[in-house]
């Protein structure tokens, strides 16, 4: 299975900066139909595409609009040049089902 969508990128704020994607909620449908790890908090690994940079995470329920969050690492930010409000395309494929 491989999600392609756009989405923009938002900064949340704690003691650090994170950076995420949220997955729009037809891509979010999808991800919710697959079997979950026992364990995760409801993460799903994926391997996920922004450009020319493609890396290893795990998307990340949100329990308040029922989607899923994708982080962005300083790396991809800056190989990409992409920040906060830039909107950018994403390809996910979950692995390790």
């Amino acid at each position: 299975m491989r999600l392609r969508f756009e989405g923009e990128i938002w900064e949340w704020e704690s003691r650090t900066s994170w950076y995420f994607v949220t997955v729009p909620e037809n891509e979010a449908d999808a991800l919710r139909d697959l079997p979950l790890p026992p364990k995760g908090f409801g993460s799903i690994k994926v391997e996920a595409t922004v450009g020319g940079s493609t890396w290893r995470t795990s998307v990340f329920p949100q329990s308040a609009d029922g989607t899923y969050v994708l982080p962005l690492k300083k790396s991809v930010r800056t190989a990409e040049d992409v920040g906060p409000g830039d909107r950018i395309a994403v390809e996910l494929r979950p692995v390790d089902l």
